[in-house]
């Protein structure tokens, strides 16, 4: 059954623009990406939207709808009243580019300054060998999707910009936490967690873990051991003690 709803959606670019009241066909079943295709159908042909699978495996269609950051191809419209009211807008933490495309780039730079998996130096490939609970342990986080939506909502970027340069948010400190977890990497990535990819910045309000469409508990299961290890490696007075005892952690 079909009925007339009710949008807003947010038409503008980089220089400005405003919400618009549209009055769009909703059928039964349908999603918000569906309603945004047949506005672009049949009243407003260039209008901007990022998608591709539809599936909410992509990533792509990340947007705001009534304020929550969310997927448009898995938001149904039958979460919603008939008579409400339903607004349409981009990530508020990322810079626009045109309507509901955001510049999302800043989460690739962050990508790039994670240091790769680091295997032992004479470990050669298909030498590899891991417990399965070691292999279980880590597979949440690659459900991840890179939708961005956690790093849309965490408040350390979305309320301060200039945090930017010095945060990577909760997508890219689980990436850190996945290989601190991995048995066969090598690498130390404790202090390079607080000290280049600012994981003390976060206060662990766990906004990440509410909007994420794999329902992975980045905050529980990765944050916050992170911190632990992190605090264990600093803050301990017994290894503090060690350390300046037998020079370690030079």
């Amino acid at each position: 059954m079909s009925y007339k709803g009710q949008f807003r959606v947010w038409r503008g670019d980089s220089d400005g623009g405003s919400l618009e009241d549209f009055e769009v066909e909703v059928n039964e079943g349908e999603v918000v990406l569906d309603i945004i295709h047949r506005l672009q159908a049949t009243q407003a042909p260039d209008l901007a939207v990022r998608w591709n699978c539809k599936a909410g495996k992509c990533g792509s269609c990340s947007a705001e709808v009534n304020g929550r950051p969310r997927l448009l191809c898995m938001t149904r419209m039958s979460l919603f009243d008939k008579d409400e009211v339903i607004t349409v807008t981009p990530m508020r933490s990322f810079s626009i580019v045109r309507d509901l495309v955001t510049d999302v780039s800043y989460n690739y730079e962050k990508a790039r300054e994670v240091q790769a998996f680091t295997p032992p130096e004479k470990l050669q490939p298909g030498e590899y060998r891991m417990q399965q609970e070691d292999v279980q342990r880590s597979q949440e986080f690659r459900k991840c999707i890179e939708c961005f939506l956690c790093q849309n909502t965490c408040h350390v970027v979305r309320d301060h910009e200039e945090n930017k340069l010095a945060f990577s948010g909760p997508r890219y400190l689980m990436r850190i936490a996945e290989l601190e977890m991995h048995p066969l990497d090598a690498a130390d990535r404790r202090d390079t967690a607080q000290d280049d990819h600012g994981l003390g910045y976060c206060n662990i309000t766990k906004c990440c873990t509410e909007v994420c469409p794999e329902n992975i508990k980045i905050t529980d299961n990765a944050l916050i051991p992170m911190k632990e290890r992190v605090a264990g490696r600093r803050y301990d007075p017994v290894v503090w003690l060690g350390n300046k005892l037998f020079k370690r952690g030079k």
